[in-house]
């Protein structure tokens, strides 16, 4: 199996798991924030989102300029899930032809004339894609707790989620 279609795999898992977290997303809350050194609930909850879009850009460029990077805006969450369903339909179509070589070649994120680092493309999807999903999607499990919010279970059960996780088996997994 190629590289790409293993990281779709890993990344079909995973958005199961992140699509019932930005479905359990109250809008009517998108100002909400923990402290004043975090982004809002709303911030947070697209920026997990529109991370499904950096498997895309890893696998068809060399780079990422944020320079004038304006986040999409969106205000409810029929939207937030529309936006990360097209991102991840995107993601797979790419993933499914990639060639494992493209993910040994560098690839740098970028604000301008700044480069903020550069990776092979190997490393870039895992720490960079599926890693810091994951970091930003703990985050939103966070806001959602704070808020009161049932917490959707991830690898297993969560505090509000009595139910076992049946935990899917890699293989099991269509790509089709």
């Amino acid at each position: 199996m190629s590289l790409g279609k293993e990281f779709l795999k890993e990344l079909l898992l995973e958005s199961e798991v992140t699509r019932t977290y930005l479905a359990s997303v109250p809008f009517e809350k998108k100002d909400f924030k923990p402290s004043d050194k975090s982004e809002t609930l709303g911030r947070l909850a697209i920026h997990v989102a529109e991370i499904t879009a950096w498997w895309t850009h890893t696998v068809t460029s060399d780079k990422l300029d944020f320079a004038g990077f304006v986040p999409e805006d969106i205000n409810d969450t029929v939207q937030l899930l529309g936006y990360f369903d097209g991102l991840l339909a995107e993601a797979k179509k790419h993933l499914m032809k990639v060639k494992d070589e493209e993910f040994e070649k560098d690839w740098s994120m970028v604000y301008g004339e700044h480069v903020v680092f550069t990776l092979p493309k190997k490393q870039v999807a895992r720490r960079f894609c599926m890693n810091h999903l994951i970091h930003h999607r703990a985050q939103l499990g966070v806001y959602l707790r704070l808020l009161g919010i049932f917490v959707p279970a991830v690898y297993g059960p969560s505090a509000d989620d009595d139910q076992v996780l049946l935990i899917k088996n890699f293989n099991s997994i269509s790509l089709d």
